[in-house]
């Protein structure tokens, strides 16, 4: 069950990416998201098919879009590791918006109360697919997937929500 809701303050957390000097640097979750509108992300693994695929290049395709309608920032979010995340957004050269990063513990998703716990089939706990419209910490928009599918929560699913 979610314990994000519309209507919520997004609770704050802190998130990982590697620097250019594959250094790890620490982020707030309510530094990223404060006096913005921006749309944040989860995904189950970096390099998994729907997620790389489909999820991901959808945001990169229609962040300019997104951005027209006042987005000011896209943050996809994994439990994986910082240098796993660089790698992943490597993997995207014409990515200009999407900015990637870790939660390798999965903190910051359980504090969501959008992770997933895939232990039986050797993945242990992951997030959930999901994406979440935030205005100024407030959650504005709640779009979560169910049993691994890719329904609602897709760029276009955000552009309908704007």
């Amino acid at each position: 069950m979610t314990c994000t809701a519309v209507g919520d303050t997004i609770p704050d957390g802190t998130l990982s990416y590697a620097d250019e000097d594959d250094q790890i640097l620490n982020v707030s979750v309510h530094s990223l998201a404060a006096c913005k509108q921006v749309i944040l992300v989860g995904v189950p693994g970096a390099f998994t098919p729907t997620c790389s695929l489909k999820h991901v290049p959808g945001f990169i395709e229609k962040a300019e879009e997104l951005k027209s309608k006042g987005i000011s920032e896209i943050f996809l979010i994994s439990v994986n590791d910082p240098y796993v995340m660089k790698a992943w957004a490597k993997s995207y050269p014409e990515n200009k918006h999407v900015k990637f990063f870790s939660d390798s513990s999965a903190a910051y998703i359980k504090t969501l109360g959008l992770d997933l716990d895939v232990s039986d089939r050797g993945f242990g706990v992951r997030s959930q697919r999901f994406a979440l419209l935030i205005d100024d910490l407030k959650v504005k928009v709640v779009n979560v997937e169910s049993g691994g599918q890719f329904k609602v929560s897709s760029a276009e699913d955000m552009l309908k929500s704007l």
